[in-house]
């Protein structure tokens, strides 16, 4: 197949300059075609010559098929010499036709299916109407999304402009029938506007220059009015009218679909032709339309013209001066011309009904009046404003009116939309008053915003002393001023001529529309077809995008066209003169004001259709099911190449720089570093690693567009900077950006190239799975639980700094760029060629882009991207270079990350620390409201929530935003010293500024605020979680002052989990960077409480990590709360854990409070520390210590008979674990003296080994305390001597039974005997009487006071403590 020949078959003018411009593009082109002079004109252009339709198929990689009418078909395609004879059958099969699409469809249908061609679209070319085209053909495609992307280049080629319909083929008739629809009503109601105009004494010309600029044109009425009116146009127009509305409208029976505008202005057709027939056809169009109209428009255009333009500049120089004004009327149009009068240095007494106006107006300098006539008293011209004749009747008139209060001589300027006839007799009143009041008749034109600007279009006429009198007003309100010949009416009649058209064309644009919706076209397409065609007009293209939006806010109210044509019926009544279309208009109006939509926008005429048809003119983009969609498409490519990757990405050096306009991007990453700073010496350090990939953090997203592209600018010298210093440093830039495609584009490509120089390709990726953003048929998805939701119909899509409307991510381009990349010349890797060509077809298709192309890579799975990413290393190995702007799943899949499970606490050793963890939410985005809803919802009972007051950091003064900073700082510390994890959180009322710069800037203070809160908090937070993009990344680098992190993974799918470096305020914490947009309403709930502290651990989990790690636990006896703090001070400066035990006696003089303290002591320490209760040799005191919160407890039955302590252990045993405590107990009994508790030699005995194989099973205990010759108390002087070959005994059989062995006697046993012990399985040791004996040696050295005695007993006893558990082998363990 020939990759770059393209075959025409059949030949017209039309496809004559789209072979040309595929010949100018690069391509070669062979046409057939019977006409000889058309294929000579073809082999000028430099295309070759086919002798027959089967030669014109050989070698082609396209064929463009002209199809003219329907039996065409057979013998171009079926027959013995037709085209599809030895046609490869990958080649691109282009239907240039607009027969109706039902025969396109069968075409297509018998394509695929019988002849199996793989690629079949059709086409239908037109020039483009707008002047701004000049003529330049735009091409209209449709066909399914594989074919579509693979005709896409070709099409590109032949157009200025492509537009694309994805679906079922037809699409280019289906909108020539639209247009021709528009173009049959267009041409009516420009005929009956001139018709009209001419009745009321305007002459024609007057009316086409002033239309042709005014609201009421359209490109019938510009292209057709001159000819008609020099009589160039004949007959024979109507004929081809009639033939193609005929069509239409027989297509829209077929549907059931009412067209009553078009039926009118086909039945004015029908009848202009019927009388061109009985006389001649070459009969002037415009002879023809004055026998239908009884109006006389060529005698009329052949009279002498003048120039309303010129009479408007003599009149400027002849203006009267006038100082005060009365002004009535002061609604959306009429306040904007008083304040402009206002700030024109006029005097401006304004009225109007509705009081808080006035207010208004007196605020802009305004002198607000009581009625019509006090504003009118001493006026020198009074401006009347207001929406209708009875309006004007009654402020002029009525009581308190204006006319009996002006002084004499005074002008009354009135620019309400009345009727001629009503200017008229105004006029004759107003003689009659003896007052020499005078009238100008000046409606005017342009809207809300010109009449605010003083550059409207006004229409004035009147006497020639009225019209110098107030010249110098409607001077200053208008922009274009036409003075028009007639006297007072003629001003109204051009404007009432303006209106019919204007209200004609709103209509029409309505029945267009819904017609295109019905025929199942994409509105918002259709728009974008229409504007370029000879169906546009002012009004459609102002209109019919409110259609489009479903926004109907009113911006000119329905009713002001009942109003408004309402006055061209009256009119065309009066005088004699048939207006079908006018009438018919005016008639959907009604009925559109009928059904209560008459305040709404104008353009909320086309809910005349929807209600009756049911159709939706709104252009959105269904959400889809996300089941239904993945399902229907192909397999993943068989093959995971991700392996591929590592190998290939070890032979291309080349390193992944990834610019991450905020922290979130690092999702999908492990084991990567971020950077966030970037000069030269850290990039240089970086790239001498020889890392694969690393991330450097640019915030970009906070900034604007002028300092993003500063940023990227500087980043990507320094990067050029760095590399030419390393050996072998070749580096790809990846622009990391948001996956709901927010942030600075093209800013941020454009600056990189600057730097970086021209790319073969932008890649446009922003798929990310995790996130549940899918990029299918080239639109953009946003998953909503089963739903996807196109991209540009979420909230994202109304972002008040980086908003956007299309989901196509071609149109976003063209969006995102203001055209200067238009959707036409985006490439596009479709998800059919991801599945079923693999690497290989990307890598051949990003090779064969034009330099300089930009290219959208569709994705819905991992596999897709991985595929994507193989085929792009192939074509970067082959010497192609490309700028990414990509979400995160691309670059793991580009550098072949392997994902791992989300990470615990417990994964980073941070378990047992016992500082709260710190929430700090930001983000506005709905969806991170939610999600701080459900937190709350779940885990608010064990979170300190803190609300921060947007308002007081963004709004008010200095002073308060320091408040508010300072004690949110302050209580945030306290609570995280206590160990509760605590949420910092922005008030979730959004303030936003009046533009996307100051709601930036409001950004940049509440982030600032937020970066200041955390700066000022000390407490080492257990973890930090920023939720948020902004958030996350200025909290790092500002508040943290990190300036770079290890990306260890993910705390949960989506959301990247770093540690800070050394460098940073919290070495080592871990920094959990929540994106906003990530995640259902349950994500941060779930991390939170993952990552919550699990609390205290209990006595059998600190043995149990004890016997995993080969160490023994201290469990030291305690009195007061000296030794209290002493143990855990200790167990704090050691990390190690530890036991606080409480002895009967001890108990009975401390009671509960001491064990208060111990509990409270225990929860509050930053390592895990358990309460035990020791020796509880009664069973009634054992009953009573379970309510008081112990951990564990010793069963004392050592002083009964062996039976009697299996069954008084077990019975405690079994009380005790109901609540979760662990048991301890001893076989055997120990000599010596505790705590005055004294056992003689002859009552000890050593443990049993057999014993305590019996009492392990019958009691269900947990710890042992053996009996092995230890003592409590004192050893003799002749010092210990323990059985440790029967310890090593117990130690095997307890194991075997998951059981842990204590040796209590720990006190006066030496350091070799202990580790010993340890070694051969002792996980807790009781010790009491060295720290006991320590802290009555502190008593002899009396201090000054008794905060004196109490540190220096608690220095005694952690002195003995920290000894011990560094023997024990226990710190450095928690």
């Amino acid at each position: 197949m020939g990759e770059k020949v393209v075959g025409f078959v059949g030949l017209d003018e039309v496809s004559l300059e789209l072979a040309a411009s595929l010949l100018h593009s690069g391509y070669a082109v062979q046409a057939f075609e019977t006409s000889g002079q058309l294929l000579d004109d073809f082999s000028k252009l430099g295309g070759k010559k086919c002798a027959n339709l089967n030669e014109t198929g050989q070698g082609v990689s396209a064929l463009v098929i002209l199809i003219s009418n329907v039996e065409q078909i057979h013998d171009l395609f079926y027959g013995a010499e037709g085209v599809l004879k030895g046609t490869a059958k990958d080649v691109t099969v282009i239907i240039h036709s607009t027969i109706l699409p039902a025969h396109i469809q069968n075409l297509e249908k018998i394509l695929t299916e019988d002849y199996q061609m793989e690629v079949v679209v059709d086409m239908y070319a037109l020039k483009a109407g707008s002047e701004v085209s000049n003529g330049k053909f735009v091409v209209i495609s449709s066909g399914q999304s594989e074919s579509t992307s693979r005709a896409q280049p070709i099409l590109s080629a032949m157009s200025e402009k492509l537009i694309v319909f994805e679906g079922d083929i037809g699409a280019g008739s289906k909108s020539k029938m639209v247009i021709e629809l528009l173009e049959g009503i267009h041409f009516v109601a420009s005929i009956e506007a001139m018709s009209l105009g001419v009745q009321v004494g305007i002459h024609p010309c007057i009316i086409y220059d002033i239309i042709s600029n005014a609201a009421g044109n359209s490109w019938v009425f510009k292209n057709y009015v001159p000819h008609l009116l020099k009589g160039n146009q004949s007959a024979h127009l109507l004929n081809a009218f009639t033939r193609n509305l005929g069509i239409v409208l027989d297509t829209a029976k077929s549907l059931v679909f009412p067209l009553p505008l078009l039926t009118v202005a086909h039945q004015q057709i029908l009848a202009g032709s019927s009388h061109a027939a009985k006389d001649t056809e070459d009969t002037a169009l415009l002879k023809v339309w004055e026998m239908l109209c009884g109006v006389n428009i060529i005698d009329a255009a052949n009279a002498e013209p003048y120039h309303p333009e010129e009479l408007a500049r003599q009149l400027s120089a002849k203006s009267k001066t006038v100082t005060r004004i009365g002004f009535i009327g002061l609604g959306a149009m009429g306040f904007g011309m008083a304040t402009h009068l206002v700030k024109s240095n006029f005097t401006v007494l304004g009225f109007d009904v509705y009081k808080p106006t006035l207010s208004r107006f007196e605020k802009e300098g305004g002198i607000p009046g009581s009625s019509p006539a006090e504003v009118s008293k001493d006026a020198d011209v009074l401006v009347v404003m207001v929406t209708n004749e009875s309006q004007a009747e009654s402020v002029l008139y009525g009581d308190y009116g204006a006319v009996a209060a002006l002084p004499s001589g005074a002008s009354i300027i009135i620019s309400s939309t009345v009727s001629p006839a009503f200017v008229s007799q105004l006029e004759r009143r107003l003689q009659s008053e003896q007052k020499n009041l005078k009238l100008v008749d000046a409606p005017v034109s342009g809207g809300v915003i010109k009449a605010a600007n003083g550059t409207l279009t006004i229409m004035a006429s009147g006497a020639e002393e009225a019209l110098e009198h107030a010249g110098s007003v409607i001077s200053a309100l208008s922009e274009k001023l036409y003075i028009i010949n007639g006297g007072c009416g003629a001003g109204s009649g051009v404007k009432m001529v303006n209106q019919l058209l204007a209200g004609v064309h709103i209509a029409s644009a309505a029945e267009a529309m819904a017609f295109g919706a019905r025929l199942g076209l994409n509105t918002r397409l259709l728009f974008d077809v229409i504007k370029n065609s000879a169906g546009t007009s002012w009004m459609f293209e102002n209109r019919a995008p409110h259609m489009v939006e479903n926004d109907y806010t009113p911006l000119s109210a329905l009713d002001i066209f009942v109003k408004d044509l309402g006055i061209v019926s009256r009119e065309c009544s009066s005088r004699r003169v048939p207006l079908h279309v006018s009438n018919a208009a005016h008639q959907l109006f009604l009925s559109g004001s009928a059904s209560g939509w008459g305040r709404i926008d104008d353009s909320a005429v086309v809910k005349v259709y929807e209600t009756l048809t049911g159709v939706k003119v709104e252009g959105k983009r269904p959400a889809l099911s996300k089941e239904s969609v993945l399902s229907s498409l192909p397999s993943d490519w068989p093959i995971d190449p991700i392996q591929d990757i590592i190998k290939l990405t070890q032979k291309n050096s080349k390193t992944l720089v990834v610019l991450d306009d905020d922290p979130t991007g690092t999702q999908t990453v492990h084991d990567i570093d971020v950077l966030t700073e970037w000069s030269i010496e850290s990039l240089v350090e970086q790239f001498s690693k020889k890392p694969k990939c690393f991330f450097i953090l640019t915030n970009s997203r906070s900034v604007s567009s002028d300092k993003a592209t500063a940023l990227v600018t500087e980043i990507c010298s320094n990067l050029s900077a760095a590399a030419k210093t390393v050996d072998n440093a070749e580096y790809t830039v990846v622009l990391r950006g948001d996956s709901t495609l927010r942030g600075h584009f093209p800013e941020e490509p454009d600056a990189a190239v600057s730097v970086t120089g021209e790319v073969d390709a932008w890649i446009i990726c922003p798929f990310f799975l995790q996130g549940g953003r899918y990029t299918i048929g080239d639109v953009h998805y946003v998953a909503d639980s089963d739903r996807l939701i196109p991209a540009g119909e979420t909230e994202f899509a109304k972002d008040a700094s980086f908003g956007y409307k299309s989901s196509n991510l071609r149109e976003w381009v063209e969006e995102k760029t203001g055209g200067r990349i238009p959707a036409s010349s985006v490439a596009s890797i479709s998800i059919q060629l991801l599945r079923k060509g693999g690497p290989e077809a990307v890598c051949e298709r990003l090779c064969s882009l034009k330099k300089g192309s930009t290219c959208i890579v569709n994705a819905a799975s991992d596999r897709d991207m991985a595929v994507f990413a193989a085929g792009m290393i192939q074509a970067e190995m082959k010497g192609k270079s490309f700028l990414c702007r990509t979400a995160a799943s691309f670059v793991s899949a580009r550098i072949g990350i392997i994902p791992k499970a989300p990470l615990l606490p417990s994964d980073l050793g941070i378990s047992s620390y016992k500082t709260g963890g710190l929430i700090v939410v930001g983000s506005y985005v709905p969806k991170t409201t939610k999600q701080v809803d459900e937190l709350l919802l779940q885990r608010g009972h064990a979170l300190k929530r803190i609300e921060v007051s947007v308002d007081k950091i963004a709004m008010k003064s200095i002073e308060e935003r320091e408040e508010e900073i300072a004690q949110t700082a302050q209580t945030t510390d306290v609570y995280l010293r206590s160990g509760r994890d605590t949420l910092v959180m922005t008030s979730r009322l959004l303030v936003v500024g009046k533009n996307a710069s100051q709601s930036l800037e409001i950004n940049g203070k509440v982030s600032s605020a937020l970066v200041e809160i955390v700066r000022r908090i000390t407490t080492k937070p257990r973890y930090i979680l920023a939720k948020g993009g902004i958030t996350s990344s200025d909290l790092a680098t500002k508040a943290l002052e990190a300036k770079r992190a290890k990306i260890v993974g993910q705390a949960l799918a989506g959301v990247p989990l770093w540690q800070l470096g050394p460098e940073s305020r919290h070495p080592g914490v871990p920094y959990i960077v929540f994106p906003g947009n990530v995640g259902d309403n349950n994500a941060v709930a779930e991390v939170v409480k993952s990552w919550a502290h699990p609390g205290r651990l209990s006595t059998k989990e600190l043995l149990l990590n004890a016997d995993n790690g080969g160490y023994a636990v201290g469990a030291f006896n305690v009195y007061n709360l000296e030794g209290i703090q002493a143990v855990v001070s200790a167990a704090e400066e050691l990390r190690s854990p530890a036991i606080l035990q409480i002895h009967p006696s001890a108990l009975k003089q401390g009671g509960v409070p001491l064990v208060a303290c111990c509990i409270s002591a225990a929860k509050q320490a930053t390592v895990p520390i358990t309460v035990h209760f020791d020796h509880g040799s009664s069973k009634q005191e054992l009953i009573e210590i379970l309510e008081l919160g112990f951990d564990s407890l010793m069963v004392d039955g050592s002083h009964l008979s062996f039976k009697e302590n299996i069954s008084y252990t077990k019975y405690i045993s079994g009380l005790a674990h109901s609540q979760d405590l662990l048991v301890e107990a001893e076989l055997g009994r120990l000599s010596g003296t505790e705590d005055d508790l004294t056992v003689q030699d002859y009552e000890a005995k050593l443990t049993d080994i057999n014993q305590a194989n019996e009492f392990i099973d019958a009691t269900g205990i947990d710890a042992l305390a053996v009996c092995i010759g230890n003592v409590h108390g004192k050893y003799p002087e002749s010092g210990p001597n323990l059985r440790l070959d029967l310890l090593k005994d117990l130690y095997d059989l307890c194991s075997k039974k998951g059981v842990q062995v204590v040796l209590h006697g720990a006190s006066g046993l030496g350091e070799n005997i202990i580790k010993e012990c340890i070694k051969l399985g002792v996980r807790k040791f009781n010790v009491n009487t060295e720290v006991r004996k320590a802290y009555m040696e502190s008593l002899t050295s009396i201090g000054k006071d008794l905060v004196h005695v109490m540190e220096s007993s608690k220095e005694a006893m952690k002195a003995v403590v920290a000894e011990k558990m560094l023997l024990f082998g226990s710190a450095g363990k928690a």
